[in-house]
């Protein structure tokens, strides 16, 4: 079958696979949803941010205190937990890296000393996974709570903004995360929490059914998007235009890297504006570069 053949009657549609953080990727901008998800070898990315090296070791002292025996679970060994897993990537240098990982342990023995260790969630870093008859979505939740009759998505954020319900309300990750948990165990789930653990403060939105699909609906048309760019990018562009030129120039000890955007930007546009300033592959953008300039890897940590 040529590339612009329509597919035959009565074949089935290919699911496309994805996590919301797939189709937020195509929302922000295609052509880095492009160097994330389809070019291989994928561009190499800038510098880690501190920011994620910070919450990443704070969902992980979380989840592995949850793990713990009820009797160990108390706020110094969350503590504990954090000091022990603690990431240094992105940091200026380890005076501030040392001043976060105390923060943070804080944070964390703060944040704990509010639960009730005897309250087993029904999961911790839990995957979930659900499917329409044009997508199959999944993703891992922090934690899942049983709390009464329903199940309870809780979110952890780590970053400088405070949170409100409207952010609860409108993220698609969480409204895709409930769906999922619902019809993965069998209970509604309706209720999704982002724990914004700087200030304490606890962001709540309850969905119904009908916001819930709007939802759906909405990740299916984001996937219909991505899925279209993603065929044409198989069939018609990749053999016929060389993704990377890479050169033997040294700077820095990587090697050099020009990526041919042209003819990729029918299907994969850049949209550039603020958020190329955090962009992973901004040093490989031009129109990225022009936009924003980059940040420093440390520049989203929470202020002193």
């Amino acid at each position: 079958m040529g590339a612009e053949q329509l597919p035959l009657a009565g074949m089935p549609q290919r699911l496309y696979t994805c996590t919301p953080s797939r189709l937020n990727a195509w929302l922000d901008c295609p052509r880095r949803y492009r160097m994330t998800y389809l070019d291989r070898p994928s561009p190499p990315k800038g510098p880690p941010w501190a920011h994620n090296s910070l919450g990443a070791s704070v969902h992980n002292a979380l989840a592995a205190w949850w793990r713990l025996p009820r009797s160990e679970r108390t706020p110094e060994t969350a503590g504990r937990l954090l000091v022990r897993g603690w990431l240094t990537e992105g940091f200026r240098d380890a005076e501030q890296s040392d001043r976060y990982r105390e923060r943070a342990r804080e944070m964390v023995e703060r944040y704990v000393a509010r639960l009730d260790p005897d309250d087993e969630p029904v999961g911790v870093e839990r995957t979930v996974a659900t499917r329409t008859d044009r997508i199959a979505v999944s993703g891992r939740i922090d934690r899942l709570d049983d709390r009464g009759a329903e199940l309870v998505v809780v979110d952890y954020k780590t970053g400088r903004h405070v949170l409100t319900a409207d952010d609860a309300r409108g993220s698609m990750a969480l409204a895709l995360y409930a769906l999922a948990a619902s019809r993965v165990l069998r209970r509604p789930c309706r209720r999704v929490e982002l724990h914004h653990l700087p200030s304490g403060e606890i962001a709540v939105w309850e969905h119904t059914d009908e916001s819930l699909a709007r939802h759906l609906r909405r990740a299916e048309q984001i996937a219909a998007e991505a899925a279209a760019a993603d065929e044409a990018y198989r069939t018609r562009l990749r053999d016929a235009v060389p993704r990377q030129r890479r050169s033997e120039q040294r700077h820095g000890g990587d090697d050099a890297v020009t990526v041919e955007h042209g003819p990729y930007d029918e299907h994969f546009p850049p949209r550039p504006g603020n958020l190329c300033a955090w962009c992973d592959y901004l040093r490989h953008c031009p129109e990225g570069r022009q936009a924003a300039a980059p940040k420093e890897p440390w520049a989203a940590l929470p202020e002193d």
